[in-house]
């Protein structure tokens, strides 16, 4: 279905504040194609590009490494001509985890689009904020970053095909039929390249995931937050699980989607995923505590994530506005490892607000 006659078969009062400010919304049925989909979709009011992996450099020390680009319409002089208006925002995390520092080593920047700062292509992946990238080419992806503690330049090329999730990329994210995104990801990234930290310059390599979501209706208004993992198992399957919480901490919408070592997809239903907190660490900064422990029920499958180490608290407020936990753990089955990723966990703080 069209999304413009989806909208216009609505009364515009019992359309959604999104709606009526004139993003269009996500439904069923869309088929997602590619090189396109890589790219930016600026109508939408949200947008992220997701990468975490695990490496490890020669001398044997496990690195946790993420970098994050969003692109947000915020609907704010849309009509003006000048080229310093606000039409698309560009924001960026990235984080290092080394257990041996034993807290998050973190960055982030922001920018709105244009003047030759920052940018979010469409067609393709690339977005970028100055010296910080995220390009596709050649089928595989280029991630730079330069932050003022660590910097890393990185390579991920696809080792599997791309993983729809949800529905054929139809990803429900609540109860009701809008709140929901596009969702792709691409599990079993090989990594190579370099991580720059305290002036020396490590060659590393190893395995990570790639999230592309967009919306306009992410979360439900009764939603608090969400916890997700991305788990690469190391016989080549790979495991994607989240649950969204109410501002009471009951489930409001759970979904996965399971690969198997053989290719064969499996999309989970609300009521075969679960999270069961294991071990809770509470920051000192900012008192939110976080279940960095947590057993993972989908379907028939059933893993314990053991963090890297404890504080990967991210403080977000200087570009999205919020503090939540991601970072990097592994995957445990019977007392051994089965696999690593990366989980997040955010409305632990606070109420997340989009």
């Amino acid at each position: 279905m069209d999304r413009r006659m989806f909208l216009a078969g609505l009364p515009a009062l019992l359309l959604p504040r999104w709606a009526r400010a004139g993003y269009p919304p996500v439904v069923a049925g869309y088929a997602l194609a590619f090189p396109r989909d890589h790219g930016a979709h600026p109508d939408f009011r949200t947008e992220w590009w997701y990468l975490t992996g695990w490496v490890r450099d020669t001398q044997g020390r496990d690195f946790g490494v993420q970098i994050t680009f969003f692109r947000n319409r915020p609907q704010v002089q849309e009509d003006n001509p000048s080229r310093f208006a606000p039409r698309q925002l560009v924001f960026a995390h990235a984080a290092l985890a080394d257990a041996r520092h034993g807290k998050l080593r973190h960055d982030q920047r922001a920018a709105r689009e244009g003047n030759g700062v920052a940018e979010a292509a469409q067609g393709d992946t690339h977005v970028r904020i100055d010296d910080w990238s995220l390009t596709r080419e050649s089928e595989r992806y280029e991630a730079r970053v330069a932050s003022r503690e660590f910097s890393f330049e990185l390579e991920f090329r696809p080792t599997q095909p791309l993983l729809l999730q949800g529905e054929r990329g139809f990803s429900r994210k609540g109860p009701g039929k809008l709140d929901a995104s596009y969702y792709y990801s691409i599990p079993q990234l090989a990594v190579t390249g370099q991580v720059m930290l305290g002036g020396a310059r490590s060659s590393v390599s190893g395995t990570a995931w790639l999230d592309h979501e967009w919306s306009s209706q992410y979360l439900a208004t009764t939603a608090r937050g969400w916890d997700w993992a991305g788990i690469n198992l190391d016989d080549g399957a790979a495991l994607m699980a989240f649950r969204m919480r109410s501002k009471h901490d009951a489930v409001l919408w759970a979904s996965g989607t399971y690969r198997d070592k053989a290719g064969r997809v499996r999309s989970l239903r609300p009521a075969e995923i679960a999270f069961e907190p294991l071990r809770q660490w509470r920051s000192m900064r900012t008192d939110a505590s976080y279940p960095v422990a947590t057993r993972v029920r989908a379907g028939e499958l059933s893993i314990d994530l053991e963090p890297l180490m404890d504080d990967q608290e991210l403080d977000a407020r200087a570009s999205v506005g919020t503090i939540y936990w991601e970072g990097a753990v592994r995957a445990m089955r019977d007392g051994r490892r089965v696999g690593a990723g990366y989980l997040e966990l955010t409305g632990y703080w606070r109420t997340l607000r989009l």
